[in-house]
């Protein structure tokens, strides 16, 4: 039986569009194709959610590798990326529907330290049961051991959970851990009936 209901937040919860981010910044395409390479597909990103960097930290590490004429709209998109981080719509009231219905609801995300500015404009981080940010226990879904640190953390059976991403791989991560699974595309009705 579920009682608790796990969510990622990016792209289930909140939007996260770089694409978004580069047409705001940058003025060429390919200045966008460098930078998206670079900062949003690089190493450093992962290294932010994994904790290993500061998210200030990420522009001077990147920089070395995109042409100094881009320098500008590198750093605008490296400090001001959390421009996307928008509530998908109706994101808020699928939350609410959860807590209404006497659910726990916990957030497991992939996320850098910046996550403590841009997420509390969505819903107050004590709305939440529990929230389990990756930067800040140095590891990465989909590893295993991410999910088994979670579960243990806030006391949770994993065959009473029913975990929510929208990433084939974390979903796969999530199964190796004992955990029931939902792959988001963008349909939060489909994950009501599925609670039956």
């Amino acid at each position: 039986m579920i009682k608790n209901i796990v969510l990622d937040m990016g792209n289930v919860l909140l939007d996260f569009n770089p694409e978004f981010v580069l047409n705001s910044f940058c003025s060429s395409d390919e200045e966008k194709e460098i930078i998206d390479r670079e900062l949003f597909n690089g190493p450093e990103w992962a290294l932010g959610d994994k904790g290993d960097i500061k998210d200030k930290d990420r522009f001077d590490l990147v920089k070395v590798r995109v042409p100094e004429k881009y320098h500008e709209a590198l750093k605008k998109c490296a400090d001001n990326w959390d421009i996307c981080m928008n509530p998908l719509e109706g994101a808020r009231e699928f939350c609410e529907y959860v807590k209404d219905h006497g659910y726990g609801i916990y957030v497991l995300s992939n996320a850098s330290d910046l996550f403590y500015t841009y997420f509390p404009k969505f819903l107050p981080l004590d709305f939440f049961n529990g929230v389990f940010v990756s930067s800040d226990y140095l590891m990465l879904k989909p590893d295993v051991k991410i999910y088994k640190t979670f579960l243990e953390k806030y006391g949770l059976d994993a065959g009473e959970c029913l975990f929510i991403d929208d990433r084939a791989d974390n979903i796969e991560g999530a199964k190796k851990a004992g955990l029931n699974t939902f792959r988001f595309m963008g349909d939060y009705q489909a994950v009501i009936s599925q609670l039956g």
